[in-house]
């Protein structure tokens, strides 16, 4: 039964991990001819709205996929199906209240959330008040299945909800374009950034309708089962309604604290630079191009999280258990995977980062590339933290990743202050931010897992090994794409050729400085493909 459950969890690890990383590839690739379509000025006013979206969304309902699936499965453990729907009932009750209070403030409160430099980007932040009330239900509904144990309907949804944003994004944004053609450009700038924002809107509401679909053909077996239930307490409803509401808001809290720093980073960046006289479109152009930096960066940052995570259950349960050299060694084993793939891709993305960005955006000035060799560093930082908050949360010890964060923040809001006030770095003071953020970050909790848990961080095995093969990775891949241009001139082919080669370089440094054991190929991706290849291998 034991090896059933852990066959279970990792099907249903790989569905959503699987899933995550298909939806970032798509969210990437569209926004490629997105911005060839908006240009940098409106593709700016897109990408400040969709982060005031973003943390509107964790205000009304990001953190119901987790509150319903964990009330769900404890009324489901005892078989008490009919407390569990009613869970479920009242968790769209609480969406729609939650969901259209804070649409309605997206809707109305527009001018205060977006500063005066980027006032094009209120149009478009007002578009995705629909989108925001349907993104509760949606969660909702992914939450119950999730309950269940069945994770493919939601990572489905997911890819089906990447689809339709990136065709409708790009869709709308041509018909806004042409429909607003003779305007101004300042009109016609924050009408593609409004039509863009629509396939947000058309993604959320096709999951939404699929989820409805799987929920319909499953109506049958959901009556069965309410019917067959004899272990219901049948709990008030004000009783159900309040236990969400203690489950979400430290949720919520926990989650705002720890992404509000990008909205205000970029909050303060809009309206100090405003406020010192630097016009709108070179404050909105030099935004998309912070936008592109982040789009590129989210890649690696999804690969190097979704592994440790699914490993940190385990600390948890080792550390209830108070075997505390187990617990360290599956810490270990999480960090060991994170930069096995953290610091490759930091280095080679800072190495590429020129013909990577123009390959992905065309209309970039330059500006992009620049801040993803500025910012690479914070995929190992955000990768450390990812960890150490995990572990702190498993260990029962959630409330000190959260202070920690909150510290992070000051110290993040101070520097970006002093760095727009005092010297013209404009919006590179925001990745400067943002590593200065994850550095207090990674240090503070570095602190807290000495103290409860007498952990030191694997400095050799974990992240000299991978730099060191890093190294040599960087030359191939550099030096190969730059002597394949100057035959060829095809950036796509010399992009191709370099990434290839460079990954073949790492591998093979990689074996030869760290010899992996049998335990560390099965935790690489693709390890038993990589383990057959190095046994092929002289040494």
């Amino acid at each position: 039964m034991g090896k059933k459950n852990d066959n279970t969890l990792v099907k249903n690890a790989s569905f959503l991990m699987i899933a995550a990383l298909i939806s970032k590839i798509i969210g990437m690739l569209y926004k490629s001819p997105l911005s060839n379509t908006l240009g940098n000025n409106s593709m700016g006013l897109f990408n400040y709205a969709q982060n005031v979206y973003f943390i509107l969304l964790m205000i009304a309902s990001f953190s119901i996929p987790q509150a319903v699936s964990k009330i769900m499965a404890e009324k489901l453990a005892f078989k008490r199906y009919r407390d569990a729907q009613k869970v479920f009932h009242c968790a769209l009750l609480y969406v729609i209240i939650m969901g259209g209070v804070v649409a309605l403030f997206c809707l109305f409160g527009s001018s205060i959330l977006v500063p005066e430099s980027m006032s094009g980007a209120r149009l478009a932040l007002k578009m995705l008040a629909p989108t925001i009330f349907l993104s509760g239900i949606l969660g909702t509904f992914r939450g119950y299945f999730q309950a269940y144990r069945n994770m493919l309907p939601t990572s489905l949804s997911q890819i089906v909800e990447q689809c339709f944003v990136a065709v409708f994004a790009i869709l709308m944004s041509t018909v806004m374009l042409n429909k607003f053609s003779s305007a101004e450009e300042s009109v016609r700038n924050a009408w593609g950034a409004a039509g863009a924002t629509m396939g947000t809107g058309a993604g959320v509401a096709s999951a939404l309708l699929f989820m409805l679909f799987v929920y319909w053909v499953n109506r049958k077996n959901i009556k069965k089962r309410l019917a067959r239930d004899t272990h219901s307490r049948d709990e008030a409803t004000g009783e159900v309604m309040k236990n969400i509401v203690l489950i979400v808001m430290p949720i919520i809290l926990s989650s705002f604290i720890y992404n509000v720093n990008g909205f205000i980073n970029s909050y303060m960046y809009s309206g100090i630079q405003g406020f010192k006289g630097i016009d709108h479109d070179t404050i909105t152009s030099l935004y998309a191009e912070y936008g592109y930096y982040m789009t590129l960066i989210n890649i690696p940052l999804t690969l190097a999280s979704t592994a440790p995570t699914s490993m940190i259950p385990e600390v948890s349960a080792q550390y209830a258990k108070r075997d505390m050299d187990s617990a360290r060694d599956k810490i270990d084993r999480a960090t060991w995977i994170s930069m096995f793939i953290s610091i490759p891709c930091a280095v080679g993305l800072a190495v590429l980062a020129g013909p990577i960005t123009r390959l992905l955006f065309p209309r970039t000035e330059g500006a992009a590339a620049q801040l993803m060799m500025l910012g690479v560093i914070t995929i190992i930082l955000n990768g450390n933290s990812n960890i150490s908050n995990g572990v702190l949360q498993g260990i029962g010890k959630p409330n000190i990743p959260m202070i920690n964060a909150a510290i992070a923040l000051v110290v993040d809001v101070i520097a970006m202050a002093i760095l727009l006030f005092a010297t013209d770095l404009g919006v590179y003071a925001i990745v400067v931010a943002m590593i200065i953020y994850a550095v207090v970050m990674c240090l503070l909790n570095e602190r807290a897992m000495k103290q409860y848990m007498q952990y030191k961080n694997p400095w050799r095995s974990a992240y000299l090994n991978p730099l060191l093969a890093s190294v040599p990775m960087a030359v191939v891949a550099g030096f190969s794409y730059y002597g394949i241009y100057k035959l060829i001139h095809s950036n796509f082919i010399s992009l191709g050729i370099a990434v290839v080669l460079g990954m073949v370089a790492y591998f093979i440094v990689y074996l030869a400085v760290s010899k992996p054991s049998d335990e560390q190929f099965a935790m690489m991706p693709g390890g038993a493909y990589l383990k057959k290849i190095a046994g092929k291998l002289p040494f």
